[in-house]
């Protein structure tokens, strides 16, 4: 039943739920605008990074250190990955790419439930973020509220990393032209070894972050994959702005339809994807980058 409470309510859900996805696509985007690799196992990326917190807070019961150990897990897993897989497939046809991270996104899912089976695991949030808010026109779970200003910070220590150090000027004009970056003498293999591994880490803390909301599971990265790449299309590839704003708009849009018929989400988000596509084939705030 429509009423003004449940669509103020959904649009708080699309809130988080698109915060969640600018910080997963804004590690995809700058994987692929900078180093030209599709990554398909971005979604198992972000699973892995839920079950490391989930055995760190197994381990010890603290919030903290399970979003610490979920976050630098996948940082190392990143560097592991680029380093040995991913370097050998920079100059390779664009399915040669996909189909090595979609094997290597398999193959996570499958070790994730050989060790911990396909039943759910759960996270809970912390005391102090647990319960319910009244915003004074209604009650919302604490958790959902804190998930928005979690990735918020988030989002702006990887825009301070991506515009005002040397390292993101260099992703950047990677993003640009990496020939180029490669002409003026910059070791650019150590380069896409950082970005890789930001990228993934991105993908890690989204991952711990979101556990406290949606139970585990070795599947919970396979729906997040494809809302990631809609997000990246509609923002524009490379675009870490356009990452950030087309995950807003993709979060809204699937949890407002989701009010009205959860059956239609996914239809209203890939015409969305489609109508942007057809006004501006780089996305909203792409630019003309790698073709």
């Amino acid at each position: 039943m429509f009423t003004w409470a449940n669509l103020v309510s959904q649009m708080f859900n699309g809130l988080a739920l698109g915060a969640l996805l600018a910080l997963i696509s804004s590690g995809l985007t700058i994987i692929y605008g900078t180093l030209g690799v599709l990554n398909l196992a971005h979604g198992a990326m972000f699973m892995l990074g839920g079950y490391a917190g989930y055995v760190a807070f197994d381990a010890t019961g603290s919030y903290i250190v399970a979003v610490i150990a979920g976050t630098l897990f996948l940082l190392v897993v990143g560097v592991v990955m680029e380093r040995v897989v991913i370097r050998h497939f920079y100059g390779r046809p664009h399915e040669d790419q996909l189909l090595v991270t979609f094997g290597l996104g398999i193959c996570f899912v499958e070790v994730v439930r050989l060790f911990f089976s396909s039943l759910t695991k759960t996270v809970p949030a912390p005391p102090l973020m647990s319960g319910i808010t009244s915003l004074g026109f209604m009650f919302y779970p604490t958790y959902r509220l804190a998930v928005v200003g979690i990735v918020a910070v988030a989002l702006i220590v990887l825009y301070l990393v991506l515009y005002r150090t040397k390292l993101g000027m260099i992703v950047r004009a990677g993003i640009e032209d990496s020939v180029m970056v490669d002409s003026l003498g910059i070791d650019v293999y150590r380069v896409f070894m950082i970005v890789f591994g930001i990228g993934a880490m991105a993908a890690g803390f989204a991952g711990i972050v979101n556990a406290p909301v949606v139970s585990l599971t070795p599947d919970v990265g396979e729906a997040i994959l494809v809302q990631t790449f809609v997000v990246v299309v509609i923002g524009g590839v490379g675009s870490f702005p356009g990452a950030v704003l087309g995950g807003l708009i993709a979060g809204e849009i699937i949890s407002i339809t989701s009010m009205i018929n959860p059956g239609y989400a996914y239809v209203m988000l890939f015409a969305a994807m489609t109508l942007v596509l057809l006004i501006r084939p780089h996305g909203l705030l792409g630019a003309r980058g790698r073709e």
